[in-house]
């Protein structure tokens, strides 16, 4: 199970994003309440995660042969969702410079991608600081629409 990315992005406007490197990358901003709920938003080519922070949040990026087991009790937050790729994704903040961004291969086609949120009650005061992390699990697969496998209860 190679990582992708082990890192930090500026989740600026509590957002960050994974994209299909060789597409027009065409953020959506439908964020209504059903989005909001499940903190991902999905357009073609294109997934956006809500973070709890406006800041630098800690972000990793997992590929998996198959669909992950994992411990869902663990989490804060989990949601599953997709993702069509040529063969190579981005992965970036939401204004980070494109063309910098970490670019990283991957199966080309349908992947399942499932986020895993924890931490996100250990939010300082003024929301600043806190220990929530996102970690990102891909592998080849679809996986049909947006599915909150635990949803998050907290603010």
């Amino acid at each position: 199970m190679p990582i992708l990315f082990d890192g930090s992005l500026l989740a600026d406007y509590h957002q960050f994003y994974l994209a299909d490197a060789a597409g027009n990358v065409d953020l959506p901003t439908n964020w209504n309440d059903d989005a909001l709920n499940t903190r991902l938003l999905s357009g073609p080519g294109v997934l956006i995660v809500a973070t709890e922070r406006n800041m630098t949040v800690p972000v990793r990026v997992i590929l998996h042969e198959r669909r992950p087991q994992i411990d869902i009790d663990a989490a804060d937050h989990v949601v599953e969702g997709h993702l069509h790729t040529s063969g190579e994704i981005v992965i970036a903040g939401l204004n980070d410079y494109l063309p910098q961004a970490p670019r990283r291969r991957v199966p080309a086609g349908e992947l399942g991608v499932m986020i895993i949120f924890t931490g996100l009650d250990t939010l300082s005061e003024d929301g600043l600081d806190g220990e929530d992390r996102y970690d990102v699990h891909l592998w080849p697969g679809s996986v049909e629409g947006i599915t909150v496998l635990r949803q998050w209860q907290g603010a």
